[in-house]
């Protein structure tokens, strides 16, 4: 019997493709969207996940102020003394300070702003630096002690457009007015703004920028043996009463990864539901859009309701033939729709990679596409639940004597 169901519903679609197919548009915009958000926001997330795992679980972070972005509009600084604090906490190996700032870089006439980071140049202070940065030379090296007017550039300004001309090794570049050797050329890390910094020397930068003692950010990472969340307590404990302030009103914030990491997913998880549930408006417009084609479908096909009642259908026989239609349109909706999400995402993927944002892939899975087919198959189902009652409900006779 559902063989004969669906034969039936498949002439009546044929007879009716152009009312058919818009009918389905509504669904298939509205599932499209819904995937491709989830599919880049999902993503997005993995891309972040996937960098901090990298880097290990043993790092910690200090950053001033509340954790503002690289602690820009912290009205309370981090000085070297903090650092010295820092590094005599139990379960901290090594600690390390990095400074930088927004400035001017010029090559060949042409002058562009981006960040400028001073790094250690002590063994130890470089190579943690190097390993949380995910900093590697590809040509040349990294910055040393008695650098003082070298600079390491970031992929971007060597191997892409950020300069008319690429900048290569043995080239002078000025930063903030003064001039820099290049010395090293970095590998891609995969996104725009870490590609884009350039490396000096913390004294170097200090001196440009005028700032003899302010910290950017101290990087940590604990002894082998020794619980990273504990070993952060002690720090932001130590600092806190080196710098005479109370519980709960620190004017530093001491972070792990996996604590920044669950501030960035929930961030992205909110971001992520806003834009669904706003996509998702296109969904109910789609189930509207069922629910008329279906009533006009029901009018249209009253005469042919009498006959199938006249010759023993029940009423059960035509609501289902009618919930199985209307059902259909949300299916058909939904698969093309997750094609085309499927596809936009890809697409946000790959203008991401143009923008030097390699990391980030757009995540597909089955249980998003499956879940799409599912629902936009059971909005289609309850858009036609109305007309279908209607059809079932109609009189044999009354249905027969319809024009």
């Amino acid at each position: 019997m559902l063989k004969d169901y669906m034969v039936y519903i498949l002439r009546n679609f044929s007879h009716r493709k152009m009312r058919g197919w818009l009918t389905v548009i509504g669904i298939l915009i509205g599932v499209a969207a819904v995937v491709a958000l989830v599919s880049v926001s999902q993503g997005m997330q993995d891309a972040i996940k996937g960098q901090f795992e990298k880097l290990g679980t043993n790092k910690l972070i200090v950053m001033p102020g509340g954790g503002e972005f690289f602690g820009a509009f912290a009205s309370t600084k981090l000085t070297s003394k903090d650092l010295e604090i820092v590094r005599k906490v139990a379960g901290v190996d090594m600690a390390t300070e990095i400074f930088f700032r927004m400035g001017k870089i010029k090559f060949n006439d042409q002058t562009k702003t981006t960040y400028i980071m001073g790094m250690p140049t002590d063994s130890i202070g470089s190579k943690l630096v190097t390993e949380m940065a995910s900093l590697e030379a590809q040509q040349g090296r990294m910055i040393k002690e008695g650098d003082q007017s070298k600079v390491a550039i970031g992929w971007f300004l060597w191997d892409n457009n950020f300069f008319t001309k690429k900048v290569a090794l043995g080239n002078k570049v000025e930063i903030e007015g003064q001039e820099f050797k290049v010395i090293g050329l970095i590998k891609k890390i995969g996104n725009r703004q870490d590609d884009s910094q350039v490396y000096i020397s913390i004294e170097s930068a200090r001196e440009l920028f005028n700032e003899p003692d302010e910290i950017s950010y101290i990087y940590i990472q604990t002894k082998e043996g020794y619980n990273v969340s504990k070993v952060a307590e002690d720090v932001k404990k130590d600092l806190r009463d080196y710098r005479d302030e109370k519980k709960g009103e620190e004017t530093f914030q001491v972070q792990t990864f996996e604590q920044i990491l669950s501030q960035v997913n929930v961030i992205l998880n909110i971001v992520g539901l806003v834009l669904v549930t706003i996509s998702a408006i296109s969904l109910v417009v789609g189930g509207v859009g069922i629910m008329n084609s279906m009533y006009t479908s029901v009018l249209e096909r009253t005469h042919e309701i009498g006959v199938m009642k006249a010759i023993g259908a029940r009423n059960s026989h035509i609501m289902l033939i009618f919930l199985i239609e209307s059902g259909l349109y949300g299916l058909v909706g939904g698969a093309l729709g997750c094609s085309l999400g499927l596809g936009m995402a890809k697409l946000a993927e790959f203008a991401a990679s143009q923008l030097g944002a390699e990391i980030f892939k757009a995540s597909i899975n089955t249980t998003l596409i499956l879940g799409s087919l599912g629902f936009s198959f059971l909005i289609g189902c309850i858009s036609g639940l109305a007309p279908a009652r209607q059809a079932a409900k109609m009189k044999p006779v009354e249905a027969l004597r319809y024009e």
